[in-house]
């Protein structure tokens, strides 16, 4: 596989090579916040509240749909008055019972460790709430438990999906007052999406579409994404998992000031060094850096010294700013973007972003 930048500004191409409509599906982002946010008002998430505020929330969740608890606790920020944690596996904590709410989120409604996760949390008393497909087996151990289930379109990718999966979760800590969002907040987030999509849009060529010049930037690079608060360190995470599933791709990512303490250390590496002269270009590092209005003090200050140190080593830099006020916005700003250009640098490797026949083949593998 090669890298082809002009590819990128080939309509045909991007049409043949997107067979199964990941571009369509990225653009679809802000419509998912707007349907998404009516489904979980007639889904009654409002009920949630009828007992209190719950001692904890725990989001069980995989893949795209794990991300979502992350967009949670992200939007929530330091504010929270409680935990929001999200559970990647079968089992929950030894800690949650019946005092917690447990939202079990799956695009598909059939992902066995959230559905491990989501009978446990019934069987300890838990609240619960259920995100994902309809007439899935979350949702029937939704129904069972008298819990409420918001219905997710399932029809692409759950990567795709992401505000589709995660607006339920926010509709629902709002109404537990565990943030300040309403309709207009999501409009907003919904306009911000919408916007980035136009910019991004296909027919849009590469000098001008952002999409497409990150792409250029991240291709034959191996790239570290870097957040600079804890919700740019959720788009820095998603930015590395659309990297993976969409370019099939290496990408690691890292919060400030963490990354100081070990990432930092791969500028003095071999892979930090290109030979000018060689015959061919061999992958080096590129760092990009996720910047949020909410920084710390002192994280602005070690973001600064390590984009310094990173020049000082010829280490490219790419440093791209969260756009708007409310967290939602912000953080939408900054995953929007990266969806665009991590389906983009699949295209220009002539690969389609949509398969992802690894993950079938382990499924497939360990259900033998």
């Amino acid at each position: 596989m090669s890298w082809e930048a002009g590819r990128l500004d080939d309509p045909r191409w991007l049409e043949e090579g997107d067979s199964s409509g990941m571009l369509r599906a990225v653009a679809s982002s802000a419509a998912q916040i707007r349907t998404s946010y009516r489904a979980a008002r007639e889904a009654g998430v409002s009920s949630l509240a009828r007992d209190g505020r719950p001692r904890a929330v725990v989001v069980a969740g995989m893949g795209g749909s794990g991300i979502a608890g992350d967009v949670l606790a992200a939007v929530c920020g330091h504010g929270a008055p409680l935990p929001i944690v999200t559970v990647r596996s079968y089992r929950l904590p030894g800690w949650v019972g019946a005092t917690d709410l447990v939202i079990a989120v799956s695009c598909s409604g059939s992902s066995e460790e959230t559905l491990a996760a989501a009978t446990e949390a019934v069987r300890r008393g838990c609240r619960l709430l259920a995100v994902g497909g309809p007439g899935s087996a979350l949702e029937a151990i939704a129904r069972q438990a008298g819990a409420p289930f918001v219905p997710v379109a399932s029809g692409g990718q759950p990567r795709a999906g992401l505000w589709a999966l995660s607006v339920p979760l926010l509709a629902a800590a709002a109404e537990l007052g565990l943030l300040r969002v309403d309709e207009e907040t999501f409009e907003t987030a919904a306009g911000r999406l919408e916007e980035i999509a136009n910019r991004c849009r296909p027919a849009s060529e590469s000098f001008i579409n952002p999409g497409k010049s990150l792409a250029m930037e991240l291709a034959e690079t191996i790239p570290m994404v870097w957040g600079s608060s804890p919700l740019a360190a959720v788009a820095a995470h998603r930015w590395a998992c659309q990297l993976n599933e969409n370019g099939k791709y290496p990408a690691i990512w890292g919060e400030i000031p963490e990354t100081g303490h070990n990432q930092v250390v791969t500028f003095d590496g071999p892979l930090a060094e290109r030979d000018i002269f060689a015959d061919e270009a061999g992958r080096s590092l590129r760092l990009f850096v996720l910047r949020d209005a909410d920084e710390h003090p002192q994280v602005a200050k070690r973001r600064e010294a390590s984009v310094r140190l990173a020049h000082d080593r010829n280490v490219p830099v790419t440093e791209i700013a969260a756009e708007g006020t409310h967290p939602l916005e912000r953080l939408a700003s900054l995953i929007g973007l990266g969806d665009y250009a991590s389906t983009y640098l699949a295209l220009g490797y002539g690969i389609d972003p949509t398969p992802v026949s690894a993950i079938t083949e382990l499924k497939t593998r360990i259900s033998q």
